[in-house]
Formats: C-alpha cells, structure tokens, sequence
C-alpha cells in the first residue's frame, strides 16, 4: 500500500476533482443536445439518435461520480 505525502495526496485528488467536472461537462452537454436539438431545430430528426446522445451523457455523469470515489484520503 502506497502512503502519501501531503502534498502528492493534495495534487492526487486535485486531478481526480478536474478530471471528474470535465467529465460530466461533456455529459452535460450531450444530454443538452439530445434535449434541444429537437426544440432548435423544426426538421425532423431521429428519436433513437437523440436518446443514445443522452445515454452516453447519463453514463458519462456516472463515470464522473466514479472518478471522485477514487479521492484518497491521509492516513
């Protein structure tokens, strides 16, 4: 088991923390457009496309909650 100075824990989960709101900022942003794109746009457009968009966004807001569960703590 590896032990952790303070300041490589400090900079360990501080990446951890950026990596997870990238993450779920593009989920968020696929979600978004599979729930404006059909309001923008008049035209018709695929269903099952729109809803695989948001599938991917919703795995990707879970995937993020997955990253902050690696934040280690200090022994």
């Amino acid at each position: 088991m590896k032990h952790w100075k303070s300041d490589d824990l400090s900079i360990y989960n501080e990446r951890q923390k950026i990596m997870a709101t990238s993450v779920n900022a593009i989920g968020l942003a696929l979600v978004g457009f599979a729930i404006l794109k059909p309001v923008v746009e008049q035209s018709r457009h695929d269903p099952m496309q729109l809803a695989v968009w948001g599938i991917i966004g919703l795995a990707l807001h879970g995937i993020s909650h997955y990253i902050l569960g690696n934040l280690k703590k200090e022994v």
